[in-house]
């Protein structure tokens, strides 16, 4: 029997997954998603320092030359009679296909299509734009929706800029745009003029579709996204920091690199142009089912993103001192934010600090099975709630609002 057959049997249908940390060169990490103080540079000043946890990931990241094997990849961890064995889970998901995500995605999809993550920087970042399916075909890739949540256990502070920039304001011409992109290798190519932020709340959401430009603020966010690494920068400089002209053109196909026409047929000009966007794009947490009906259960869970297709996340609280059997209808990751108890066969908690290369009990891949019988899950404090987040596949068949 292969490992990724024992593992699957030996969680019933849960896989216990091992922190995968991605760095960014660009970025200054916030120092909020519990890695050790001395652990978010241990990959070389050249790398950058680590701000980013990537969840049921078995997207690779795209880190340029210098990116390490397996970055961005979730390891499984599977306990082989006192020994542990690790294991890509996305190698588990082609082997075994449906029995860990369920046969509408497999056939579907043939892979996972979606991976979420903690993003954790000090300032905010550039600017940038993913593409969508269209444009993203063209190197090669797939287009690249994603959603916003501040969850409130990373967020004891806010950053340096807690506010993020979504769409162009109303009444900006695209010359303006088209403008600011020529410019990019002038200093600061003003792009920000021409947009709009919102400030940040923790327990709070967005939604970007691709084509939508924004500017992602200092909040450490959960994001949800479809697998995909695609982006480009549009702005030139933030926080005096001057971002290279190559990342402008990442994403442009090789013979159209120096087209400003061609960046310009990335923008989705009426999806960011629109004046309601806090309407349309903003997201407060949405009860599951009636409050009073799950507080006499034992638990409260909430939509957290839910207004794309490509994928949905949920926050689950277990109450203290409850025993619950949540059900869901799609296979999905998880990650506890708060508390201590039973996942399951699994005992689960929240570190307070990791160690690079160091397990942990707080991450998890439950498969479309398990998730349709149920999970089991008890909190034996008396005080601590159990929090986790789950992340899910597309066309949630439990997500209709």
């Amino acid at each position: 029997m292969s490992l990724a057959k024992k593992a699957l049997e030996q969680g019933k249908g849960i896989l216990r997954l091992a922190p995968t940390w991605v760095p960014r060169s660009f970025c200054v990490p916030g120092r909020r998603i519990k890695l050790h103080p001395d652990d978010y540079y241990v990959l070389g000043g050249q790398r950058g320092g680590i701000d980013e946890r990537w969840l049921a990931s078995t997207t690779p990241a795209q880190n340029g030359p210098l990116t390490g094997k397996n970055e961005g990849l979730s390891p499984v961890v599977f306990n082989d009679g006192g020994k542990e064995e690790q294991f890509l889970l996305k190698d588990a998901i082609d082997e075994l296909k449906g029995e860990v995500i369920g046969d509408r995605l497999w056939d579907e999809h043939k892979s996972w299509p979606m991976y979420s993550k903690f993003f954790d920087n000090m300032g905010p970042l550039p600017h940038h734009i993913h593409h969508n399916d269209e444009h993203a075909a063209k190197i090669g890739q797939k287009g690249k929706p994603e959603a916003y949540y501040f969850p409130p256990q990373l967020n004891n502070h806010g950053g340096d800029f807690p506010y993020t920039f979504f769409g162009i304001a109303p009444g900006t011409t695209k010359e303006q745009i088209r403008e600011c992109l020529v410019n990019f290798t002038k200093g600061d190519n003003k792009l920000t003029t021409y947009s709009q932020a919102f400030k940040l709340e923790p327990g709070t959401g967005w939604d970007v579709p691709p084509g939508m430009l924004h500017a992602p603020g200092s909040m450490c966010t959960y994001e949800p996204q479809k697998a995909s690494d695609v982006f480009a920068m549009y702005q030139s400089l933030v926080n005096e920091a001057i971002i290279p002209e190559e990342l402008l053109w990442n994403g442009t196909p090789k013979d159209r690199i120096g087209d400003y026409d061609q960046l310009m047929e990335v923008i989705d000009w009426d999806l960011n142009v629109n004046p309601n966007i806090l309407e349309t794009r903003f997201m407060m947490p949405k009860p599951v089912k009636p409050l009073k009906e799950m507080e006499a259960e034992g638990y409260i869970e909430n939509w957290v993103c839910y207004r794309s297709a490509a994928f949905s996340a949920k926050e689950l609280t277990v109450l203290p001192g409850q025993t619950v059997l949540i059900k869901d209808s799609a296979c999905y990751g998880m990650i506890v934010m708060q508390g201590h108890g039973k996942f399951g066969v699994w005992d689960i908690e929240t570190p307070a600090l990791i160690r690079y290369g160091q397990l942990t009990n707080d991450e998890f891949f439950v498969s479309e099975k398990a998730a349709l019988e149920g999970v089991r899950i008890s909190n034996p404090s008396k005080t601590d709630p159990i929090v986790i987040l789950k992340h899910f596949g597309p066309e949630n068949p439990d997500l209709i609002l």
